[in-house]
């Protein structure tokens, strides 16, 4: 899925947000699925969401990205807690529109899903198992909103 694929289909126009807002949506929604997968073990890197100009309107129109990852986690504890999150998921507002192996060598187990309140999507993939090997196996998490349309005046090159 892409992130323009995120915005409601019957929306003509994208949303009008201040970028903070947006931005404090997106680190919401990690912070929602890093409860959904349940692990209290390892570490999480990543910074918080970074706004992307929309190719259609790059003066005018917006999106976040928020990729992060889990890891020093053993393995079968990242697989539980990806499983627990592919469950949850759909309890909480999260339409799963993609599951299964990815194309690469190593297989990683992924899931799409869309949410059903907010014009954002998550992927997520499963890095432990494979072919290649894994260095550190990992949970890497990539939520993505639709576009938005910046308030009157903002300047999108200074928003990075």
């Amino acid at each position: 899925m892409n992130a323009e694929d995120a915005n409601d289909a019957t929306t003509a126009e994208p949303t009008v947000l201040a970028v903070n807002e947006a931005r404090t949506k997106a680190n919401r929604i990690s912070s929602q699925i890093l409860d959904l997968i349940g692990i209290k073990e390892g570490k999480v890197a990543g910074g918080g969401a970074g706004v992307s100009l929309c190719d259609e309107d790059p003066d005018h129109l917006y999106l976040m990205r928020h990729p992060w990852s889990i890891y020093e986690v053993k393995p079968d504890m990242l697989e539980a807690g990806f499983q627990r999150l592919r469950e949850n998921l759909p309890k909480n507002g999260w339409k799963v529109v993609a599951y299964g192996r990815d194309t690469s060598a190593n297989e990683n187990l992924e899931l799409t899903a869309d949410s059903e309140k907010d014009p954002f999507a998550v992927n997520v993939s499963l890095h432990i198992t494979g072919p290649s090997g894994t260095k550190e196996p990992m949970i890497q998490v990539n939520v993505v909103s639709g576009c938005f349309r910046a308030p009157e005046g903002t300047d999108l090159n200074k928003e990075f």
